[in-house]
C-alpha cells in the first residue's frame, strides 16, 4: 500500500522491505512498502509540540510562507519535515508563554516530538529543530495599563 507524499508532491515517508527469506516484519509480505505522508507526520510533530506546557501556539513567522500556513490542517501549521525512507528531519515554529524558561520548553519540545514521530511512523527522527517565532504575553492584571473612566 503506498500513500503519495502531501504538499510538495514529493514523496516522503516510511518504505519497509521485507525481510530476507520469507514474509517481512508484522506479517507483511515481502517487498511491502507503506508510506506515510510529509502531511501526516508533519501533523503529528505539531500536536506532540503543542501538548507541551509553556508552548502557546504553533505557526507564524518568517519561517512559513503564506500559502504553506494556508494549506494546511491545523496540526501541521508551524511544522516542516523533510522525509526520507528511514528517516525524518523537523522543524518546528511556535510562540512560547510569557514567564517560562525558553531552552527547556524547546528541549522538551525536542523530546515530544521525537518520540511521537518515531514512536507512530517507525522513522528515525535524526534532527528536531525549535524556532521561537513569538511571545505570548499574560493578560494585564486587573487595574494596570488601562485608563480611569472619564
Amino acid at each position: 500500500m503506498c500513500v503519495p507524499g502531501a504538499g510538495t508532491g514529493a514523496e516522503g515517508g516510511v518504505a519497509v522491505d521485507g525481510e530476507e527469506g520469507g514474509a517481512g516484519s508484522e506479517g507483511r509480505p515481502p517487498n511491502a512498502e507503506y508510506r506515510v505522508a510529509d502531511d501526516v507526520i508533519a501533523s503529528i510533530a505539531g500536536i506532540a509540540a503543542a501538548e507541551v506546557a509553556g508552548v502557546a501556539g504553533l505557526g507564524g513567522g518568517l519561517g512559513l510562507g503564506l500559502g504553506e500556513v494556508l494549506g494546511k490542517r491545523p496540526a501541521a501549521r508551524g511544522v516542516r519535515v523533510e522525509v526520507g525512507t528511514r528517516e525524518a528531519a523537523v522543524d518546528v515554529y511556535l510562540h512560547v508563554a510569557y514567564g517560562v524558561q525558553i531552552p527547556v520548553v524547546a528541549q522538551r519540545v525536542q523530546e515530544n516530538v521525537k518520540r511521537a514521530v518515531e514512536s507512530m511512523t517507525g522513522l528515525d527522527v535524526v534532527e528536531v529543530n525549535v524556532h521561537v517565532q513569538g511571545l505570548e504575553a499574560p493578560p494585564p492584571a486587573p487595574g494596570r495599563g488601562q485608563r480611569p473612566p472619564e
